[in-house]
């Protein structure tokens, strides 16, 4: 198991965090006269109104749509640029080396790297080299729906309506698919048991109505049979 699916388990049981993986680029840009040349990355974290297919079970597409107000009330207050969801943080929103932008198609994310710093130069490096080309961003949902189009389209669709946290966007030195796979397959396994749990209620409730109803026909006919013998 790679570091970076242990430690999205790790959060995901801690804090109930959820992830998805998106592309990063470099980009170089120039400095004041006799200051170094900055060093960029960025990438579209979120893509509003746009269907994923987040994992295949049994011939069956699991299917997510993040709404265009998805982000609406979402807290970015405070959201770092780390490696594998975890470890150094190389940019943060708190202090501007993280700048992110909810635009018509989605979130869009800039980080500052320090080229004075050997470790933002290393970073910097992999990305530019196509070493690291992934990044991963960690959230959690307030409010979703779900649709059921497998008799007509064989996949699930999972709407997210709402999200209210967004956590961290860190670059990834294993491509995140497995990863996310578990975080969407708990996502639709959640929902599964929250329906199979309305649907045992709805039973339950049905079951309880029919012995109430039997009570009151026997109840009747006793009272009937009395008012005969009477």
């Amino acid at each position: 198991m790679s570091r970076e699916t242990e430690n999205i388990e790790r959060l995901m049981n801690r804090k109930g965090m959820q992830f998805r993986d998106f592309r990063i680029t470099p980009e170089k840009r120039a400095g004041e006269e006799g200051e170094p040349e900055g060093l960029i990355v960025k990438g579209v974290p979120v893509i509003f109104d746009s269907e994923t297919v987040l994992f295949n079970m049994n011939g069956i597409d699991y299917c997510e749509v993040i709404d265009r107000h998805a982000l609406d009330e979402c807290d970015m207050s405070d959201v770092i640029f780390n490696m594998n969801h975890g470890g150094r943080v190389y940019a943060r929103t708190r202090n501007d080396s993280l700048r992110l932008s909810v635009e018509d198609d989605g979130l869009h994310m800039e980080a500052d790297l320090w080229p004075d710093d050997n470790g933002h130069r290393a970073l910097y490096r992999d990305i530019d080299r196509g070493n690291i080309d992934k990044m991963s961003f960690a959230f959690t949902v307030t409010k979703e729906e779900y649709e059921d189009r497998s008799k007509e389209e064989q996949k699930y669709v999972r709407v997210i309506k709402g999200i209210d946290h967004l956590y961290d966007v860190s670059a990834v030195d294993i491509p995140a698919y497995d990863a996310t796979s578990i975080s969407a397959r708990s996502a639709f396994e959640a929902e599964s048991e929250r329906r199979h749990a309305e649907s045992e209620k709805a039973e339950s409730r049905k079951r309880e109505a029919e012995r109430r109803h039997r009570l009151a026909v026997i109840l009747r006919l006793k009272f009937m049979e009395d008012e005969y013998d009477g």
